[in-house]
């Protein structure tokens, strides 16, 4: 019976996490996708949006003490809209670029 001489491979260093060669590796961390990034960046626009709506109607039936919380509500919801309108438009003009593109 011949015995085989063992085959060592290095660790190699991925990113935060190492492997080594006995396939012990601990678990990777849950990257997410552009999408899923996209998706959060709207609901959480979508809040600051309802926020700032919840914000004014406090105001306007006179429950709000300090104005400024209204003020800093609504215009981190504007913040967040113009900042979603220039990504969309910059997303457009890309795939407008791209499609102008000749094969």
């Amino acid at each position: 019976m011949q015995i085989e001489p063992l085959q060592m491979t290095p660790v190699r260093q991925v990113t935060m996490h190492a492997e080594s060669h006995i396939g012990e590796t601990q678990e990777k961390p849950e990257v997410k996708s552009f999408g899923e990034y996209l998706a959060d960046s709207l609901k959480k626009t979508n809040e600051l949006i309802l926020d700032s709506d919840k914000w004014n109607m406090a105001l306007a039936a006179g429950q709000v003490e300090d104005i400024s919380q209204v003020v800093i509500a609504g215009q981190k919801a504007e913040i967040a809209t113009q900042l979603t309108l220039q990504l969309r438009n910059r997303a457009v003009s890309a795939y407008q670029e791209i499609m102008r593109m000749q094969v």
